[in-house]
């Protein structure tokens, strides 16, 4: 009998088939050294997509405002920033206004904050998905990052409102705009790939994640910019990709000029980084649906 026939049973009348003598897909951990099977990833695209779209359904279930906390975030705390900081401490801002530098600060912070949170702790979300089917696990992180875009775009509204109140022009420096909202996602894709890594194993993790992410805030130049800093102190900065990443920002919205070896130092950190996170992903990878 050929391998793909059928027979047919003579008592209930019904077509059997003969089960193959080896599984048809067989799979297992890659033994490749590389982090990433692009291959791979991009064939399961049409599962970002379905993860993204479910991160943000969940974002804003049975909640009142919706998609408006998005913008009540950064306008909040730009009005303390600016009543502790602005006036109150009468902080420098270079010769901008203390609300207008503050906002423009906050809305790429709320939204790598955010990110960063919410990819840290979505493999632990996730565990009911990922004991039950194979996909590539790094989707689930990037979906969480990617679901971020969509406040990051909301937020920019009162950001321009604040720009034509005060009366601030565009310039051609918008264009390093979606250069910079790359540049962002990318570096806390980095930084919440492998703290989702992390908290799969250690669950102090998502204790620990808040405590940081608000210390990281205060040394990212967003309260304060870093001209602020002595001369000789301010190079430590640049080990922060954050904090170029903000000013670079403010560069692009409020046409001051770009502080280019700062960005270039960041955005070496950020493929660094990405690199690094990947690869630590792609090693404890297999045991996710073991541990989780």
């Amino acid at each position: 009998m050929l391998p793909n026939a059928k027979s047919r049973n003579a008592e209930t009348g019904e077509h059997s088939f003969p089960l193959p003598s080896r599984p048809l897909v067989t799979i297992e951990p890659s033994k490749s050294l590389a982090a990433l099977n692009l291959r791979e990833l991009w064939s399961h695209r049409e599962l970002l997509y379905f993860l993204t779209l479910r991160d943000i359904k969940v974002r804003y279930k049975q909640t009142l405002l919706g998609a408006a906390w998005a913008i009540l975030q950064p306008v909040f705390m730009m009005v303390v920033f600016s009543l502790f900081f602005g006036r109150l401490g009468a902080v420098s801002s270079n010769g901008i206004p203390y609300p207008l530098f503050a906002l423009a600060g906050l809305v790429p912070w709320t939204f790598f904050a955010n990110a960063v949170t919410t990819s840290a702790n979505s493999l632990v979300g996730s565990s009911n998905l990922i004991t039950k089917v194979y996909f590539p696990r790094l989707l689930v992180p990037a979906g969480a990052v990617a679901a971020g875009l969509v406040d990051l775009i909301v937020a920019f509204l009162p950001l321009f409102g604040a720009m034509l109140y005060y009366k601030v022009g565009l310039t051609l420096n918008i264009l390093m705009l979606p250069v910079l909202i790359l540049l962002t996602t990318l570096f806390a894709l980095a930084v919440g790939t492998w703290m989702s890594a992390l908290n799969v194993k250690y669950r102090d993790v998502r204790f620990a994640l808040p405590f940081v992410i608000q210390i990281w805030l205060f040394v990212s130049s967003v309260i304060v910019p870093s001209t602020a800093l002595p001369e000789k102190w301010r190079w430590i900065l640049s080990l922060n990709p954050m904090s170029a990443i903000i000013e670079s920002y403010r560069s692009a919205l409020l046409g001051l000029p770009f502080d280019w070896q700062m960005l270039g130092i960041a955005t070496t950190i950020t493929l660094v980084a990405l690199a690094y996170s990947a690869f630590s992903f792609h090693r404890v990878e297999k045991t996710f649906a073991d541990i989780i």
